[in-house]
């Protein structure tokens, strides 16, 4: 007996199940099928977990911090079981609040490997057994996974994905980390604020490649602070055991050095879930190293099968996965929906934060376009300085004829908290003067934002105008 569904979505992560519930909102029949745990990799494995973690050891960091300002504590202690429980708890919560949503929007959800039989058909294979789906539309949000190394295979043990980082059972004396992008830095930085010896290895020019340089630099001090060793411009060659320790050859500028750690964390990048989802014989082609082809819409070469979040590559980002699949489910009920990426803001947890939203100035200038930049120190701000955390800054990029925020850099304290508001602005078609002339209560660390709009008119008054 084939199951008839209005709509079929494939993976229960942050793609897919806001995708299934909008449909259902809609008035469509949605059958959710997930391999594993509603809420996918971010909420399992990925940023939820990660971010509890982080929260735990910027604890840490700042009670062992507190002897500056008059609190005297005695030494600090982790205990790494009771911590993941804690993570684990978190993470419980959420999925659970996922499938409660699921069930009270009347969205059908399936534990099983879903494939396709055709453009209209897919099967669900359980461990009960299989069974056969025939579908109006379908939406494909099977997420992606870790990438390993030929030399650096994972295995659980000593050669770990994020995954398995984010789970250790005790904290590692050494850890070493192929890889200096967003996961590498923000797991780093969270052993390293518990006590770990941390060596960062990274084969570009940069850590955080792609980010904006002035922001990666005071990170970069941040983790020289922290005692975490990198290597840029580097290339991990492969690893050996000695001593019941992991021996990674590391081909750096000055020559082949060596650096001994209990594990090796490799984050060099994702690959889509999509090899074992039969999507050739729904008529869906793909783009290059396996992502698939969508439109502005997230309509594959099947007008009736859509694909969103990791599949259909980069950037890897739960709340563009999630704009993708409410946009998919609008599109399906006949919505004149689609999207656009000007306003996507993307956060890193690293310390300080960083966060971003629209154009940056390396873009604007390899495109050659003029822009009028607004940029405040958090050092400026009363707010920052109360806290102790005023390394970094607010900078914003307008156009020099109208004035509309054209994009945003944020370094410093609660950046992935601030970025709101401009991604909100740009998304608005707000100016610069719209946000000066917006009051933000004092003392805050928002005001930073006003005050960067007002030196890029030409008229903050807590930094000298040039």
């Amino acid at each position: 007996m084939v199951r008839q569904v209005d709509v079929l979505v494939i993976g229960a992560g942050p793609g897919g199940y806001p995708a299934a519930i909008r449909a259902a909102q809609l008035g469509k029949r949605v059958l959710l099928v997930e391999r594993d745990k509603l809420g996918g990799e971010c909420l399992n494995y990925g940023c939820i977990p990660s971010k509890a973690l982080i929260h735990t050891a910027n604890l840490v960091h700042a009670i062992e911090r507190a002897a500056e300002r008059g609190v005297e504590t005695g030494p600090v202690k982790v205990d790494m079981t009771r911590l993941q429980q804690w993570k684990g708890a978190v993470v419980q919560r959420l999925s659970n609040g996922v499938g409660q949503l699921c069930k009270g929007n009347g969205v059908d959800v399936m534990t099983g490997d879903a494939s396709f039989t055709g453009p209209d058909r897919a099967t669900v294979r359980t461990p009960s057994g299989s069974e056969d789906v025939a579908f109006t539309d379908a939406i494909i949000a099977t997420g992606g996974r870790p990438s390993d190394l030929p030399a650096f295979r994972f295995d659980g043990k000593r050669v770990l994905s994020t995954k398995e980082a984010l789970e250790l059972p005790r904290i590692p004396l050494n850890l070493a980390v192929i890889g200096g992008g967003i996961s590498g830095l923000e797991i780093g930085t969270f052993y390293a604020k518990l006590g770990t010896r941390v060596v960062v290895i990274e084969i570009l020019e940069q850590i955080l490649p792609g980010t904006d340089p002035e922001a990666v630099r005071i990170v970069a001090r941040r983790l020289q602070k922290l005692g975490i060793e990198v290597h840029t411009k580097s290339q991990a060659r492969g690893w050996r055991v000695d001593k019941d320790q992991t021996v990674i050859d590391v081909l750096t500028p000055e020559g082949l050095i060596a650096r001994r750690a209990d594990c090796v964390l490799v984050t060099v990048g994702r690959r889509p879930n999509t090899d074992e989802l039969n999507a050739d014989r729904a008529g869906v082609e793909f783009a290059p190293r396996g992502y698939i082809k969508v439109d502005r819409q997230l309509r594959t070469s099947n007008p009736h099968v859509f694909a969103v979040g990791d599949v259909v590559g980069p950037p890897f980002l739960a709340h563009k996965a999630t704009k993708e699949g409410l946009t998919a489910a609008e599109v399906i009920a006949g919505h004149p929906a689609e999207l656009d990426y000007r306003a996507l803001p993307a956060a890193i947890f690293t310390d300080p934060e960083i966060a971003t939203v629209g154009l940056q100035e390396a873009e604007a200038g390899a495109q050659g376009r003029k822009v009028r930049i607004g940029k405040v120190p958090f050092a400026a701000i009363g707010r920052a300085l109360t806290t102790g955390e005023y390394d970094g800054f607010v900078k914003l990029l307008a156009d020099p004829s109208s004035n509309v925020l054209l994009g945003a850099t944020i370094a410093g304290p609660d950046a992935s908290d601030l970025i709101s508001e401009l991604a909100l602005g740009i998304e608005m078609g707000a100016t610069i003067a719209d946000i000066a002339l917006t009051i933000h209560p004092h003392p805050t660390l928002p005001e930073a934002i006003m005050e960067s709009a007002e030196a890029a008119l030409g008229e903050a008054i807590h930094v000298l105008n040039r």
